[in-house]
């Protein structure tokens, strides 16, 4: 177990004071019994005329904010104290759950589909069937595919052929770009993946949260620390939803902290808002994210790094 401390700050900056409307953040890390969160503040200058929080349809916590007046700056900083426990990504894989004997193809109980038919379903088209031939590449043409040597080698397989590349601004890549570059930013990647795990007819969803980086020595830490991280997860049935970040090659929570949940990445965006002026007010957006553990505070004060979304 890890106490973490979270600081993501994000700032908007216009040239002229602009209109503020109405902004939707997800900064709370969802709690459960990987992740107990132990104290949040949110601070928000200009203080808002308007705050409250709901549950989205995936358990997600969503702050909704209003402003009135005019601003030049827009700032929102979050900070969080909680714990973490990593998992074992596999347990009882071969016996935790009647009928399920581990292997490919995936099968889901009937009760079970109805809420999971649509994250089993293809969100990006695939014309020429390129992201299920790569897929089927970790299926055995002869003899049993164990799921979880399927599922570890795809993260894997991700992790060593395409090459990571920091986008600040924008939606995700579709995943055929993602093919076709061989390259792309976390949440391409997840993307990505999603789409392989369900055209071998698994229930994939897409995560948002932050990556805890040490920086040991030469070691230069995870891919994705220091701004928000993305990265997949998969439901099994006799492990339940499994976490897997391509990023990083990581298979289970390990270092990840989980913060919403969705079948889309338009559906997780951690700030998203509106304002009113002329385009060339805005100058532009700063995000600093910093996650350290308490004996990390100890050694070395953390420095955040200015940048975007993963």
């Amino acid at each position: 177990m890890a106490i973490l401390t979270i600081h993501h700050v994000t700032r908007y900056r216009y040239r002229n004071p602009v209109a503020l409307g109405e902004h939707r953040m997800m900064f709370r890390p969802r709690e459960s019994h990987d992740q107990r969160l132990l104290s949040a503040e949110l601070t928000i200058s200009p203080h808002p005329a308007r705050q409250r929080y709901i549950h989205d349809v995936f358990g997600n916590s969503v702050g909704i904010v209003g402003f009135t007046g005019r601003a030049s700056e827009l700032v929102f900083d979050s900070r969080v104290r909680m714990e973490h426990h990593p998992l074992p990504a596999f347990s009882d894989i071969e016996g935790g759950a009647k009928g399920y004997a581990g292997v490919m193809p995936v099968a889901y109980p009937d009760e079970d589909l109805p809420d999971l038919i649509r994250s089993m379903e293809r969100q990006h088209p695939d014309p020429g069937g390129l992201i299920g031939a790569w897929a089927k590449r970790f299926v055995k043409s002869a003899g049993r595919t164990q799921i979880q040597t399927l599922l570890s080698d795809m993260t894997q397989a991700i992790y060593a052929e395409f090459r990571y590349s920091r986008r600040l601004e924008g939606g995700a890549q579709t995943p055929l770009e993602t093919l076709e570059t061989g390259a792309g930013a976390c949440r391409d990647f997840a993307v990505f993946m999603m789409e392989a795990l369900r055209s071998l007819g698994f229930a994939a969803r897409f995560i948002s949260g932050y990556i805890y980086s040490p920086q040991r020595g030469a070691d230069r830490g995870r891919i994705g620390g220091g701004h928000t991280h993305a990265w997949v997860r998969v439901y099994l049935p006799a492990c339940g939803w499994v976490e897997l970040d391509p990023t990083n090659g990581i298979v289970g929570n390990t270092d990840l902290i989980r913060v919403a949940v969705s079948r889309d990445p338009r559906q997780a965006t951690p700030l998203h808002g509106t304002w009113a002026g002329l385009p060339s007010d805005y100058l532009g957006m700063d995000v600093e994210v910093s996650v350290t553990t308490e004996s990390d505070a100890l050694t070395q004060p953390p420095t955040p790094r200015v940048v975007g979304l993963a």
